[in-house]
């Protein structure tokens, strides 16, 4: 029965996550790329010292941040450590490239998708702050229709990519390496989660400011150790990848194996999406919380995730594993086809540190990931259905965080798959529309950074059919 079931939704994945899925996530990467004059050179020079500004006399519920880091906490989760080595078993060394180049161009979409969501955010009657692709596609092109089946999906997609692929990660590692029982362990982070989401964004945003850093440098020192390890490969690491990217399926130095140009594609692409989630539309429901002056300023800031998360961090992670394929044969031929196998295996090169590094990198990572996407999922419950849709779906993510640990993983992955794709479709249908308005607030304000926004954010009643 549950092959069956498996065997079903692998082709659902395989559709969704088919040429057409794939053309249109680069198209838009590389097209609002162009279109924002390579924004992406703003990164460093403007979005990183803007993140760590503190933002005066502006409305918004948080700092910019901490909605960053909340975004952050969502975004650099198991799919940094567990995904990007799923991807390499899946579609082989090659997917990394792919991943890496998802989030380079990525930075653009993430721009883009966060200027529209500060741009057209609404401030609730009780003063929060609330925005993203929903209120995007209702306020800026009258979509409303498109802009709930995106809030719908992005509601359900939580369960998986934020709560359920999260907490099973997080309960296989600390049994596999620690012995706890996996329902030991639901029940601990789902108390802690509820601890933390009962608090609304302020509580979320203040946890994350404080874990997000220490997680982040924790794991990076990680990688650049294995890294020293494997100084011999590190360069050959780097050759393999870039050849297995646009190979045919067939094996090369070190017994690696490329999986074929379409699955290093595929699975690169679709983890890159999965780990900064660049064009899905989530991380913009932070970003329209943020205390900022006009929405190109904290657009920036929020672009910044991507560079962190893939850029730098994903990266890190795929030159440690396919070095470690190569310093290790055994691991290329084929020997080892579990991401998170191959990752342990990886880790283990540090003597006695290794396995505690990545049993707290998991941990801080997955658990930072549920309490993110809690928000971006009450979020969009709110908006389709009203406050009264709060507790219930609190209620059900703390549950579903219970149940977490004694789910399929794989299957669990492959839906959260399937989810990312289908909430991501209407919110590029946003920023595509949209370009030209996104285009206007570029100009108008990144030579600017300190203009004031001159268009007042609305008043609004929360609620189906209450927005005035």
């Amino acid at each position: 029965m549950y092959d069956r079931i498996y065997s079903a939704v692998q082709s659902a994945d395989d559709f969704v996550w088919g040429w057409g899925m794939i053309a249109l996530l680069l198209g838009t990467h590389i097209f609002l790329t162009l279109r924002t004059g390579f924004i992406q050179r703003k990164t460093i020079t403007k979005g990183i010292p803007l993140s760590v500004s503190k933002e005066e006399g502006a409305d918004g519920e948080v700092s910019q941040f901490g909605a960053l880091a909340t975004a952050l906490a969502s975004t650099i989760g198991t799919g940094n450590i567990i995904g990007v080595g799923t991807a390499i078993a899946l579609g082989g060394p090659g997917a990394v490239l792919w991943c890496w180049l998802t989030g380079v161009f990525g930075i653009a979409t993430k721009y883009a998708e966060s200027l529209i969501a500060v741009k057209y955010r609404v401030k609730t009657s009780d003063g929060r702050m609330q925005g993203g692709a929903m209120y995007a596609l209702e306020r800026g092109l009258n979509m409303k229709w498109l802009g709930m089946i995106f809030a719908v999906f992005a509601g359900f997609a939580s369960f998986g990519i934020g709560c359920a692929t999260q907490v099973n990660a997080i309960a296989e590692v600390c049994n596999a390496n620690l012995g706890i029982d996996p329902w030991i362990v639901g029940v601990v982070v789902a108390v802690l989660t509820a601890f933390v989401i009962f608090g609304g964004i302020k509580s979320i945003a203040s946890v994350c400011e404080k874990l997000v850093p220490f997680m982040a440098v924790f794991y990076v020192l990680g990688c650049i150790i294995i890294l020293g390890l494997n100084h011999e490969y590190v360069i050959p690491a780097i050759t393999t990848i870039c050849r297995l990217a646009f190979a045919d399926k067939g094996a090369v130095a070190g017994g690696l194996v490329g999986g074929g140009l379409r699955y290093a594609i595929q699975y690169g692409v679709a983890r890159g999406l999965f780990s900064n989630e660049s064009g899905m539309g989530s991380a913009p429901i932070a970003a329209a919380a943020a205390r900022t002056k006009n929405p190109v300023r904290q657009a920036l800031v929020s672009s910044t995730g991507t560079f962190w998360d893939t850029v730098v961090v994903c990266l890190m992670t795929g030159l440690v594993l396919v070095s470690t394929m190569m310093k290790n044969p055994e691991l290329g031929s084929g020997a080892i086809s579990d991401g998170g196998q191959l990752t342990t295996m990886a880790f283990s090169q540090i003597p006695y540190l290794g396995p505690f590094i990545l049993v707290v990198g998991i941990i801080t990572f997955a658990y930072s990931t549920t309490l993110g996407w809690a928000y971006y999922g009450e979020r969009c419950v709110e908006y389709f259905s009203g406050k009264w849709g709060l507790i219930p779906y609190r209620v059900l993510y703390i549950v579903v965080a219970l149940v977490a640990p004694v789910l399929a993983l794989d299957l669990v992955w492959l839906i959260a798959d399937i989810l990312n794709a289908l909430m991501a479709i209407p919110n590029l249908i946003a920023v595509l529309l949209l370009s030209p308005v996104i285009v206007k607030e570029t100009r108008k304000y990144v030579n600017d950074l300190d203009a004031v926004d001159g268009d007042p954010v609305p008043v609004v009643r929360t609620g189906v059919g209450k927005r005035g």
